[in-house]
């Protein structure tokens, strides 16, 4: 058995060398599986050949049908065309040659050609066309009359529509002038409006202090200060009483009105006042005159002459007051009176006594002798 083993280790040896059987039996499929695809594919081929030859038989096949057609086809042309030369007097094809147009005039012709025949398919349909046309106003039957007569209407007709046209025109033009009318009309409304704006205004105040002898202006702007004296008037008069307060006549006002407050606030006019309430009203106003001043005037002196005496003794000692109080604001007061109580209240008092023959003598301040008035 050992000489046998060693008998095949030498004969392997022999046989493989080195190599180990593993590796030599995965190269050999190897090189199997590569021999076996490129037979496959030397098969494919083959089929891909044998194929393309059979289509280049049947090609060939149809090619030679297609020459033989063509040449019978040539032929029957040449035998045409040489008939066609005899019957048009060329002798051959060389005479035809040289009696033939250039390239340039050729291709010219044959355009023109192709434009008269696309003319002609086009007066074609349009004949076609106006023929259909034609046949449904026959059928219509809109009139008998002949043509002469109809050219005549026709006339007749389009000079109606000239002249229409021309009064068309007409009309727009004046709707066109009625426009800028319009327009221009609106601008002058316009200034018509604002005049009349500019106009209201002077016209209130024409009603306000307008007349041809200025004696509105007078009254208003006497009005205003007469307004401002009564405010004075108002403001003395409340010292003197809580009944009465002044005020002007809505229809005359320059006038004054008294409100007593001790009658329900009834509106009375000054001429219906007593005595002592009109010495009252006309105390406060010329108090209030005294107190109003100007840019250039001032009113420092007061003058009143009687009326003390139909004051009760409440009123008189209101009014002395009163008086008294200006006196001490600087107000020159001058009281002309026959009221014994009166002298009692004023220190400074100038006497005027009678003398016979209707003569008088003065004394008091500032008088250094006794002088005689009238």
């Amino acid at each position: 058995m050992e000489n046998q083993l060693i008998a095949l280790q030498t004969e392997r040896k022999t046989l493989f060398g080195e190599n180990q059987p593993d590796e030599v039996d995965k190269r050999l499929a190897a090189c199997v599986s590569a021999a076996e695809s490129s037979g496959q594919q030397a098969r494919d081929l083959l089929a891909e050949g044998q194929a393309q030859t059979d289509a280049n038989r049947l090609r060939e096949a149809s090619l030679r049908e297609t020459i033989d057609k063509c040449s019978a086809e040539l032929l029957q042309s040449e035998e045409l065309f040489t008939v066609s030369l005899t019957q048009n007097g060329f002798i051959d094809e060389a005479a035809f040659q040289a009696a033939r147009l250039p390239a340039v005039d050729r291709s010219a012709l044959a355009a023109q050609a192709e434009k008269l025949d696309r003319e002609t398919a086009d007066i074609a349909v349009r004949k076609k066309d106006r023929q259909n046309r034609l046949t449904l106003e026959e059928a219509r039957q809109l009139t008998n009359e002949s043509l002469e007569l109809l050219k005549v209407e026709q006339t007749s007709l389009d000079n109606g529509l000239r002249l229409s046209g021309e009064r068309s025109g007409a009309i727009k033009q004046k709707l066109a002038d009625n426009q800028a009318a319009q327009s221009k009309f609106q601008g002058h409304q316009q200034l018509i409006e604002k005049q009349k704006a500019e106009c209201q205004r002077w016209d209130k105040l024409h009603a306000l202090i307008g007349s041809a002898d200025g004696k509105k202006y007078r009254n208003f702007a006497q009005g205003l200060t007469f307004e401002m004296m009564v405010a004075h008037a108002n403001r003395q008069l409340s010292g003197m009483t809580d009944r009465y307060l002044l005020i002007c006549d809505s229809e005359q006002p320059l006038e004054l009105n008294v409100i007593d407050n001790y009658q329900a606030g009834e509106i009375r006019s000054t001429k219906n006042l007593s005595g002592g309430e009109s010495f009252i009203v006309s105390l406060s106003l010329a108090l209030g005159l005294s107190k109003m001043a100007s840019r250039k005037v001032r009113v420092d002196s007061l003058f009143l002459d009687e009326g003390f005496g139909t004051l009760d003794e409440e009123a008189l000692e209101t009014a002395l007051e009163t008086l008294a109080s200006l006196h001490q604001d600087g107000k020159l007061i001058g009281i002309i009176s026959h009221v014994p109580a009166l002298k009692e209240r004023i220190s400074t008092q100038i006497a005027i006594m009678p003398k016979n023959g209707g003569k008088s003598v003065i004394s008091g301040p500032g008088i250094t002798s006794n002088q005689f008035c009238c």
